[in-house]
């Protein structure tokens, strides 16, 4: 059970991020009024795979990018994309 004091947010993993990952997707208990900066780095906590791309990391909150300030809210939906390339 989570209590007043937490969230639940879940985070979607995209591309090769879903292979560093181990699985599509998380549910993740943070503090309420963590940012997004703040779940970023929980998430690399849990999914060390993914901290060496923590800074080029492109991060969507619903369908919105969001810079790591952003507040979350509980049932947030997260999605961590890796930085894209192109030529």
């Amino acid at each position: 059970m989570v209590s007043s004091e937490q969230m639940t947010i879940t985070v979607k993993f995209w591309s090769y991020f879903r292979d560093y990952a181990g699985c599509p997707e998380a549910a993740i208990e943070i503090d309420n009024g963590a940012t997004l900066a703040k779940f970023h780095e929980i998430v690399c906590d849990q999914f060390p795979k993914l901290a060496d791309a923590k800074n080029s990391t492109l991060k969507a909150v619903g369908l919105e990018y969001e810079d790591d300030g952003f507040v979350l809210s509980d049932g947030d939906e997260v999605s961590f994309f890796p930085p894209v390339q192109g030529g």
